[in-house]
């Protein structure tokens, strides 16, 4: 099994109001992919709530193996989430490890 965990900061031009909001609808983005893409087998999403963490927002997801990975990636609906992610966060970090 794969595990993806990747990890972002919004940008500082928000306000900590507006980056709140900002966090809720990527996880609304994520949370449907569970359904929507074959061989997603968990996601989870976390916002930071804790001023001891240094990222905004976490995203998990494990996979039955890389290949489902690879087609999570290029998934239209997984696109389609990143690319809201991609115009608000910074600092993007990810890890895939094998569990």
């Amino acid at each position: 099994m794969i595990r993806h965990i990747v990890m972002w900061n919004i940008k500082e031009e928000f306000t900590q109001e507006e980056k709140k909001k900002v966090c809720e609808k990527m996880a609304e983005g994520f949370l449907p992919l569970k359904e929507l893409v074959p061989n997603v087998l968990d996601l989870q999403v976390e916002i930071n709530t804790m001023e001891s963490s240094n990222r905004d927002f976490m995203l998990l997801v494990d996979f039955p193996d890389e290949e489902a990975l690879k087609s999570y990636q290029v998934h239209p609906e997984h696109v389609k989430a990143a690319s809201y992610v991609k115009e608000v966060t910074v600092n993007r970090v990810c890890f895939d490890y094998a569990i």
